[in-house]
């Protein structure tokens, strides 16, 4: 019978762009198979991460990715679709954890006890796991996207509002991949 505790970390990835769903992920990392690397997604390569996911995913004692579409996003808000992705990630897991850690100052809506660790990204080893995991699929989100909309560059800058990106939607206008409730969008729709 498993006596130690079983700690999930949760995090999100795709609160600031413009375009396309924001993703979490939870994670329960495997005390016996240590990962060696894990740090906030975003002090990471693309390459790196993407080493780090392959092997999360295959040691992980359990591992879930969950979304929340841009219809959700502008219905409910960027922090509560947040939240919604979040919950989803816990409620996907194979296993369910004793306690999840969350990044950041909130946790979503779950059954198990959850605390908020601001920069846990940096110091809870799950957590930058779920990071690294929430970023990787959201980023190949994105380049699914890209290949949908190229002339929007989402490769490049994966949805964030750069000044090239935005050059790009007042050029090309505003299209169902879009937050409509973020203002840079909200401008440009009530311009026409």
């Amino acid at each position: 019978m498993r006596t130690e505790p079983l700690i999930g970390g949760v995090d999100e990835a795709g609160r600031g762009p413009l375009a396309g769903p924001v993703f979490a992920s939870a994670v329960i990392l495997n005390p016996r198979h240590e990962i060696k690397g894990l740090a906030d997604s975003k002090a990471l390569s693309a390459k790196n991460r993407e080493l780090l996911s392959a092997e999360i995913q295959a040691h992980a004692f359990s591992w879930s990715v969950a979304s929340a579409s841009v219809e959700e996003i502008d219905e409910l808000n960027i922090l509560q679709a947040s939240l919604l992705a979040m919950q989803r990630a816990v409620e996907n897991l194979q296993v369910t954890p004793t306690r999840i850690v969350v990044d950041g100052l909130y946790c979503p809506l779950v059954t198990m006890p959850a605390t908020a660790v601001v920069k846990g990204d940096r110091t809870v080893p799950a957590i930058s796991a779920a990071s690294i995991l929430a970023k990787t699929f959201r980023d190949r989100e994105m380049l699914k996207l890209h290949a949908l909309f190229p002339d929007y560059g989402l490769d490049r800058h994966k949805g964030y509002p750069t000044a090239q990106h935005l050059a790009a939607i007042n050029r090309l206008g505003v299209c169902h991949i879009y937050r409509k409730s973020f203002a840079p969008v909200k401008r440009i729709i009530q311009r026409g």
